[in-house]
């Protein structure tokens, strides 16, 4: 493996669509929520681990979560945890990253990725994240890896690539999308030069402190005040004194739709974000009518659609004559909410997970 390559694995959100399993406390990074016998992080981290060292592997997440860190991922060691003191959103957490690893090796290459996806094709990903590296490593060049799209989702963002600028499977990006309306999805589609943002990401940290220098200096500013810190046992101390007062803005926001030496890689991947009940029901089943049962003793009849999570593998659950139902029983929490609304539970959580239900 070459030695300058690093992953970098974003753990700190809260997973708040995933209320009730997903709590401030236990984030669904650090849950089994497939029922595969691992939880996503430890998936991501298997992953990446064909990719770059295992030594190289980097964990950015909250400071709260470091004891979970270590417990899930024994093989890590605790100064492979870049730890914030604060949810800055993923600009501060490139630029944290990249000072970090230029610190270790001002050649370093790295890839900055989600913990929370789930990517079937494993692969096809390690192929394309392999190119994406040696694109980086050897041009000024931001890479990402686009997702080619199976329907027209409105909830995610776009990437509009250039398909005549062809470099093997390297294409040169014309701009990033918002998350768009319906007949703008449709169209994407029909257009064929459109590919989902899956937040994955490829370049050198000379690349990326560049581009930071160039289009947001707030953010490389505040955590320049002492670069000697980096790399050092002091590393910690320091950033906890300097991080939060770096500014609350995406990497998107404040470098990718302003950088003009950004590419993707579109590819296809068996990719899903997993950002909610329904993205999970539609990952597990079958078909459409399909019941999803997390759980072993649940019996259903003349009931179809519906995803049922049980956390006491000893209750015995049975349901009739309901459709398309999102049942999530965790105890000291029971959901029972419409599938196809879904996107209020965000705002569920935020009126009643309060103390314990956080």
């Amino acid at each position: 493996m070459n030695k300058n390559y690093f992953a970098a694995i974003m753990a700190g959100g809260v997973g708040s669509r995933f209320w009730p399993s997903s709590r401030e406390s236990m984030p669904k990074q650090f849950i089994d929520i497939t029922g595969s016998g691992e939880t996503l992080l430890q998936q991501t981290v298997r992953r990446v681990s064909q990719l770059v060292p295992i030594e190289h592997v980097l964990i950015v997440s909250n400071k709260k979560y470091r004891s979970l860190i270590l417990d899930q991922l024994p093989q890590l060691r605790p100064e492979q945890l870049l730890l914030e003191p604060s949810r800055n959103n993923t600009g501060p957490c490139v630029a944290l990253t990249a000072l970090h690893i230029r610190a270790k090796n001002e050649n370093g290459v790295f890839a900055m990725l989600p913990s929370d996806h789930i990517i079937k094709n494993e692969t096809t990903f390690i192929s394309a994240t392999k190119m994406g590296f040696e694109k980086a490593a050897s041009q000024n060049a931001i890479v990402t890896l686009g997702i080619t799209p199976t329907r027209p989702d409105t909830g995610y963002g776009y990437i509009d690539f250039d398909a005549e600028s062809r470099e093997g499977e390297i294409f040169k990006v014309r701009s990033f999308k918002e998350k768009p309306a319906i007949d703008t999805a449709r169209e994407y589609l029909t257009q064929g030069s459109y590919v989902w943002n899956a937040g994955i990401f490829i370049w050198s940290v000379a690349t990326i402190l560049k581009a930071f220098a160039s289009s947001d200096t707030n953010i490389l500013n505040v955590l320049s005040h002492d670069l000697s810190k980096f790399g050092t046992t002091e590393e910690q101390d320091y950033i906890d004194q300097v991080y939060p007062d770096t500014t609350k803005i995406s990497v998107d926001f404040a470098i990718l739709e302003k950088a003009k030496n950004v590419y993707t890689i579109p590819v296809d991947i068996g990719w899903s974000d997993l950002g909610t009940w329904n993205s999970l029901y539609q990952y597990l089943s079958n078909a459409e009518e399909d019941n999803v049962l997390l759980s072993n003793k649940v019996h259903v009849s003349n009931a179809r659609g519906n995803l049922i999570k049980i956390k006491d593998p000893d209750k015995l659950v049975i349901i009739k004559d309901m459709d398309d139902f999102i049942i999530v029983d965790e105890g000291d929490v029971l959901l029972i909410y419409p599938r196809e609304k879904e996107q209020e539970i965000k705002e569920i959580r935020t009126r009643f997970a309060k103390g314990a239900y956080e």
